[in-house]
């Protein structure tokens, strides 16, 4: 299987992103309708709904609707507010040396995959990540040194929120340190269950477990997979090993610190690497983010791309994903 990865480097919302958005709007539009337009807020609510959790986010998000030409529907798409549910695997966790290191694996469907990485000046703030729907992002860095990453919950609830991606980048525009972006996660509302590991510069770092009919539970995790405090959708667990996933990181952490190339190698392989792609849960990359150094990896079992925040080096890879781990 081939991915056809690109990272691309626009300061303010322009012409690049406008031509990214035509691109991957054909594909989004169809998810977005996929249960009917009726299913989804109106566009009034859209933006009430951001002005009352992300003001700060209102310039921008009205820059992009310009940018992609204005209609209803993408304009309601752009808000992220109670988009289609969507499930995805995923592994995360803190390297337990003193250098600050997320590491994690994006396990999810190939054919619903952006293969994008942005570096975006937006706001005056320079952030770098891995896009979804063209503005949000599953994992992603700032000026600052704050790293963030999401895992999904392990829940069937669906509710009255944002898609978290859209929170993620929110995060990184608005927040410095790990205990700044805690406070954003426990009061901005969520759609779905989703776990997000946030590690600053200066080696702070929590995992906020996110759902969408309870208060948002701040820990000090150093491992998020697919669950919260407990299995609660015992199938989807089965099915993606999230405990087994926890415990082997786990058992990582805490019988003794291991060299951080090491610890990284351990996600290129079962049980965090997954090769459950025709099901959509497949490992697409993993992702390592050095906060104080402003670097990021992207990860495959026979190729890496570094890539830094403020030397960023855009281009293209067209990455072999085996079938089986190697």
């Amino acid at each position: 299987m081939h991915l056809h990865w690109r990272a691309i480097s626009e300061a303010d919302p322009g012409p690049v992103w406008a031509d990214l958005f035509h691109q991957y709007w054909p594909a989004y539009h169809h998810w977005w309708l996929r249960e009917g337009a009726e299913a989804r807020p109106g566009y009034g609510d859209s933006v009430k709904a951001l002005k009352a959790h992300m003001p700060e986010m209102l310039p921008l998000y009205e820059q992009l609707c310009d940018l992609a030409g204005g209609s209803d529907h993408a304009a309601r798409f752009l808000s992220f507010y109670c988009p289609p549910p969507y499930l995805s695997g995923c592994s995360q966790a803190i390297w337990p040396g003193k250098e600050p290191v997320l590491v994690r694996n994006y396990d999810y469907s190939p054919k619903a995959f952006d293969s994008l990485i942005l570096r975006t000046n937006w706001l005056g703030r320079a952030v770098m990540g891995t896009s979804d729907g063209l503005w949000g992002l599953v994992d992603g860095m700032n000026d600052a040194g704050l790293a963030v990453s999401l895992t999904f919950g392990g829940r069937r609830i669906v509710g009255d929120g944002f898609g978290v991606p859209l929170v993620l980048r929110y995060v990184l525009q608005t927040c410095e340190t790990a205990k700044e972006a805690g406070e954003v996660l426990r009061r901005v509302p969520t759609h779905m269950s989703y776990n997000v590991t946030a590690i600053d510069a200066k080696r702070q770092y929590l995992t906020a477990l996110m759902a969408p009919d309870r208060a948002t539970l701040i820990t000090n995790a150093a491992v998020a997979t697919n669950h919260q405090e407990r299995v609660e959708w015992a199938s989807h667990a089965r099915f993606t090993a999230t405990v087994e996933r926890e415990r082997f990181l786990l058992q990582r952490l805490t019988l003794h610190i291991e060299p951080e190339e090491k610890f990284i190698n351990a996600f290129l392989r079962p049980p965090l690497y997954s090769s459950a792609y025709e099901q959509g849960f497949g490992t697409l990359y993993t992702a390592v983010y050095r906060p104080r150094k402003l670097q990021m990896e992207i990860r495959w079992p026979r190729a890496q791309w570094p890539l830094n925040l403020m030397d960023f080096q855009g281009g293209e890879q067209l990455i072999n994903i085996p079938k089986t781990a190697v």
